[in-house]
C-alpha cells in the first residue's frame, strides 16, 4: 500500500539528507506518475511540467520504455564487455558532432562528464588552471564546486587555480545590447584574465563554460563571443570546453547543439552531455579530439567507468535519438519556442515587471525587475508568480539567475503550442491581479 503525503514526508526527513532540497519545499508535491510533458500527484491532479530538461522526449515514453525493458531482459554489464550498443551509440552521437569531436567516454552524470572533462584538459595541457564564468555551476563533485562560482562562494571559497571571468549577460551586464560588439568585448575580459593570470606565472588548462549558461539567468551568449574565447584560450596553451548538460540534444531547435548557435566556425575542444541523454535514465558522456584522448591514454592509467556506457543505458541513448528523429522533436522546440517567446514578449509590452525576455527554442527566460531602468532583481515576485502557478493553475516552474529572479522554461521537447498559450495566460492574470491589487511584493506583501 502507498504511503500517506504526510508520511512519505516525515520519512523523508528523518531518512535522507536535509540539503537534499525538494521542489516547493513548504508544500511538496508528490509525484506518483507521469507521461509525456504531465505530472501526476497522488490524488490524480495532472501539473505541466515546464521544469523536466531531463525527460527530454517526454516523461515515461513508451519507445524508451520498450527499448529499455527489451535490453534489459537481454543483458546489462559492465563496459570491458564488447557490445555493440555502446559503439553503435557512440557513431550516432558523432554524427551530430564536428568531425575533429570523434572519441566517445560514457559516464553516468553530468557530474561525472565534466570532472572527466577536467582531467583531459589538465592531462593534455599540462596545466592546472582553468577559467569560468562568473555564477557557473557544473556539478557536485569536489572538483566541480571549485569551479563552480555559484557554489564555492557559499562554501570554501575560490582556488588560487580557477579564475572568474564576467557572465557575458547582454541585459544586466558590463557590456549590454547597446554595445556595439559585446561578443568581442566580454571575449576581451578573458583575454584580460589570461594575462594576469600568466603575469603570476601559472598556465591555463581550460576555460569551462556552459552554452547557454542556466544557472547564471538563461544567458545567450552574443555572437562571436565563443570563437574568440577559443582563440585566446588556445594561443595560451589552453582548451575549451563545452559544457552542454542542459541546452543540448535539440533543445534549441534550431542546432542539435547549443555550442553551434556561435556559427559553423566555432568547435570546442571537448564537449560535456548529460541531462537529456537518458530521458531519466542516468546517462552521460565527454565527446573529444583523437589528440586529447591520445594524451589522456599515454598516462599509462587505465580509465574505467563500472556502469558508464553499459548496454541498458545504450539502448535507451539509442532511442532517445530516434524518438526525437520520428517525432520532429528539434523541429517542434524551434516552433513552439518561437510562439511562446512571442507570445511572452506580448505580455512584456503589458506589465512592467517583466525587464526582459530571452532564450532560444525551449530554453526560455523571463526576468523580473521592480525597475526597468535600474533593472532591480524582483525576486520575492518571480517566487511569488512561482507558487501562484503551482496551487493555481497546476504548472510547474522554476526560478534561476543570481538573484532568483528569473521564471526558467525547459520543459520536456514535447511541450506543445497550447501548453505554451496556457502557461502565457496564466501569468498574465497573476501579473494583473498583482497591479489590480497594487501588491508590493518586494516590501513584504507576499
Amino acid at each position: 500500500m502507498a504511503l500517506r503525503k504526510e508520511e512519505t514526508l516525515a520519512m523523508r526527513k528523518r531518512l535522507i539528507g536535509q540539503s537534499c532540497r525538494l521542489f516547493y519545499s513548504d508544500d511538496p508535491v508528490k509525484i506518483v506518475r507521469a507521461r509525456g510533458q504531465y505530472l501526476f500527484d497522488e490524488n490524480g491532479k495532472r501539473y505541466l511540467d515546464c521544469i523536466g530538461n531531463v525527460h527530454h522526449v517526454g516523461h515515461c515514453h513508451p519507445d524508451i520504455t520498450k527499448a529499455a525493458t527489451a535490453q534489459m531482459d537481454l543483458l546489462n554489464t559492465n563496459s570491458r564487455f564488447l557490445h555493440d550498443n555502446v559503439v553503435t551509440y557512440a557513431d550516432r552521437l558523432a554524427a551530430t558532432l564536428p568531425k575533429k569531436l570523434c572519441v566517445f567516454y560514457f559516464v553516468n552524470s553530468g557530474s561525472e562528464a565534466n570532472d572527466l572533462a577536467l582531467r583531459l584538459a589538465q592531462q593534455y595541457t599540462q596545466h592546472e588552471d582553468v577559467i569560468v564564468l562568473d555564477h557557473a555551476y557544473h556539478g557536485h563533485l569536489m572538483s566541480l564546486i571549485d569551479i563552480s562560482p555559484y557554489k564555492f562562494r557559499k562554501l570554501a571559497g575560490q582556488k588560487e587555480w580557477v579564475h572568474v571571468a564576467p557572465l557575458p549577460d547582454t541585459y544586466r551586464g558590463m557590456y549590454r545590447e547597446t554595445h556595439p560588439d559585446p561578443g568581442q568585448a566580454y571575449a576581451d575580459t578573458v583575454k584580460d584574465l589570461i594575462e594576469g593570470v600568466q603575469k603570476k606565472g601559472r598556465k591555463i588548462s581550460a576555460f569551462f563554460a556552459e552554452s547557454l549558461p542556466s544557472v547564471g539567468g538563461q544567458i545567450i551568449f552574443p555572437q562571436g563571443y565563443s570563437s574568440k574565447v577559443a582563440e585566446y584560450v588556445r594561443s595560451a596553451g589552453g582548451v575549451y570546453v563545452a559544457d552542454e548538460v542542459q541546452t543540448g540534444f535539440g533543445r534549441v531547435g534550431s542546432h542539435f547543439w547549443a555550442f553551434e548557435l556561435q556559427g559553423e566556425g566555432f568547435c570546442p575542444d571537448i564537449v560535456t552531455m548529460g541531462k537529456p541523454m537518458g530521458n531519466g535514465h542516468p546517462l552521460a558522456c565527454v565527446a573529444t579530439t583523437a589528440e586529447i584522448a591520445g594524451a589522456f591514454t599515454a598516462n599509462g592509467v587505465e580509465y574505467f567507468n563500472t556502469f558508464g556506457g553499459n548496454p541498458v543505458s545504450c539502448a535507451i541513448g539509442l532511442e532517445v535519438l530516434n524518438v526525437m528523429e520520428k517525432e520532429d522533436l528539434r523541429g517542434n522546440a524551434k516552433r513552439v519556442g518561437a510562439h511562446l517567446k512571442d507570445l511572452l514578449r506580448q505580455l512584456q509590452s503589458q506589465h512592467q515587471i517583466i525587464g526582459d525576455v530571452r532564450g532560444v527554442g525551449l530554453f526560455v527566460g523571463i526576468e523580473l525587475v521592480t525597475d526597468r531602468e535600474q533593472k532591480t532583481p524582483a525576486t520575492k515576485t518571480a517566487a511569488w508568480v512561482v507558487k501562484r502557478l503551482k496551487e493555481e493553475d497546476l504548472i510547474c516552474v522554476s526560478t534561476d539567475g543570481p538573484w532568483e529572479s528569473v521564471l526558467k522554461f525547459k520543459p520536456p521537447m514535447c511541450f506543445s503550442v497550447e501548453d505554451a498559450e496556457l502557461v502565457v495566460r496564466c501569468i498574465h492574470r497573476i501579473l494583473s491581479d498583482l497591479e489590480t491589487n497594487g501588491l508590493k511584493l518586494e516590501k513584504e506583501d507576499i
